[in-house]
């Protein structure tokens, strides 16, 4: 279940930014055969090859390489340590600048 959530998570959030659910397009590319995709720029589902819509499979594999070794590593380290988001609040805005004295004959 975690590896097929990892696999599917780069779909989901490229369906999620173009606007549409990602739960129904995943569905719908699932029951699809061969090269069968959803092109998130036009909103079809399409033959992935035919349309130049290709992921080159070094990329694929080393992506799946590097989640499944971290996967790996918070399963078996007994300890996880996180930083907690801090909330900085913005910068405040300068204020009136006065005279900038001692600049001899710049006032």
């Amino acid at each position: 279940a975690l590896l097929l959530r990892a696999v599917t998570a780069p779909l989901r959030q490229i369906v999620k930014n173009a606007g549409d659910e990602p739960s129904v397009v995943l569905d719908k590319v699932k029951g699809g055969k061969g090269n069968f995709g959803y092109n998130a720029a036009t909103g079809e589902y399409v033959d992935m090859v035919e349309q130049g819509i290709i992921d080159p499979a070094k990329v694929t594999r080393s992506a799946l390489q590097a989640a499944g070794s971290v996967a790996g590593l918070m399963i078996t380290t007994e300890c996880m340590i996180s930083d907690i988001p801090e909330e900085k609040p913005a910068a405040p805005d300068m204020g009136g600048m006065g005279g900038m004295g001692g600049m001899g004959g710049m006032m």
